[in-house]
């Protein structure tokens, strides 16, 4: 019985990791087991050691949201209370969780004379019970601080890390001698940590309090984790480092942006935002396709050629490069409007309420943002 069940393991474990697949042409496992300087090579079994730092990374994060990131908020005034609550009323509560949210003219007018209400009295009351169910200002600024915090530090460990690496100044280093790259223990640390980080955001998802967005960021993190994985078992991991550290420099301007909104530090927000537009543009509209693609494409195809994961991880590059000009889009949209509408005076200066107000609707909803946020413009 046992021998009948290895049969099948055994041919889904040698599909899973076929040679043909993974390696290029006339490269097997057995080549990578040999020595090497450093950790040897990259091999499947070291993402393993993943899980318990992600568990790691996730305690202390509860450590810095308590003991560092929630006095901080409380210091800039952020309070530490939730939103109005909705005087309890069964028949509006009905109507909130079966019908709708967001009540039109004609239910208005029924509730009003169903309750004796005015009509303002019940718009009210739904905005209060909307609000009851957004996550506090509070908790949106920690978790905002440890992402910035988290960015910063692992951007900075990044550059220091690529200063000293060749393949920072000669990107075809990438592809030379390819895949027999020795993992330095500076690479090692480096990738383990930006895929532990994602998978404690992939556990701390189920545990924080839960956001409209909650399904995109699940797939976000899930193909962030793909992609960081995939590339390490091939050994394409100096590609990946350089695409990591170009990511992460828009990251924590980002999360800086949203910690402005949510200290209603709104000068500091717009100019952080406009500084975060400008690099994301550059890096993912220029750095990214004319840099990172450039070399995965074209100069990987030169050196060691094409092959099947070759294939499927510059596809998913691909599809990256087409979500950043998605994204930039948005950016660049949210400008146009505030150039349109007449509301900013001269350059360099920007009146209350105008970029403020469009930027927030589109921070909030990118990878790492709150769809919630939104309805914090102009209030």
């Amino acid at each position: 019985m046992a021998t009948a069940a290895q049969g099948p393991l055994s041919l889904l474990w040698g599909w899973l990791w076929s040679e043909r697949f993974w390696l290029p042409q006339n490269v097997t496992w057995a080549d990578l087991e040999g020595p090497a300087d450093g950790y040897g090579y990259p091999r499947g079994r070291h993402i393993l050691s993943v899980f318990p730092l992600a568990a790691g990374i996730f305690f202390v994060r509860l450590l810095f949201e308590r003991f560092i990131a929630k006095p901080c908020a409380l210091h800039i005034g952020i309070e530490d209370s939730g939103p109005y609550q909705a005087q309890p009323n069964a028949i509006l509560e009905k109507v909130f969780v079966s019908i709708t949210k967001y009540p039109d003219k004609k239910r208005l007018e029924g509730l009003s004379k169903q309750l004796d209400w005015n009509v303002r009295k019940i718009q009210c009351w739904f905005r209060h019970r909307r609000n009851q169910d957004k996550p506090p200002t509070l908790t949106k600024f920690c978790e905002s601080m440890w992402r910035f915090t988290f960015y910063l530090c692992i951007f900075c460990y990044g550059i220091r890390f690529l200063w000293s690496s060749p393949w920072f100044w000669d990107i075809r280093q990438c592809w030379h001698n390819y895949p027999f790259q020795p993992l330095s223990s500076g690479l090692y640390y480096y990738y383990i940590m930006e895929l532990a980080f994602y998978w404690s955001l992939m556990f701390s998802q189920f545990t924080d309090i839960k956001r409209k967005d909650f399904l995109i960021m699940f797939v976000h993190h899930l193909v962030t984790i793909g992609l960081i994985s995939f590339s390490y078992i091939n050994n394409m991991v100096r590609a990946g480092t350089l695409i990591m550290c170009l990511h992460d420099v828009s990251d924590f301007l980002l999360e800086a942006a949203k910690l402005a909104n949510y200290a209603k530090y709104q000068r500091l927000c717009d100019t952080l935002f406009v500084i975060f537009s400008a690099v994301f543009m550059v890096t993912r509209l220029g750095i990214y396709p004319f840099w990172i693609l450039n070399t995965t494409l074209f100069e990987s195809w030169e050196i060691i050629g094409p092959y099947a994961s070759w294939w499927l991880l510059n596809g998913l590059l691909l599809t990256l490069q087409i979500l950043h000009v998605i994204w930039s889009y948005l950016i660049a949209r949210i400008a146009l409007k505030a150039l349109i509408r007449g509301k900013v005076t001269c350059p360099g200066r920007i009146k209350p309420c105008t970029l403020h107000s469009f930027l927030t609707s589109f921070l909030f909803s990118m990878p790492g943002g709150s769809w919630t946020v939104s309805s914090l413009a102009c209030i």
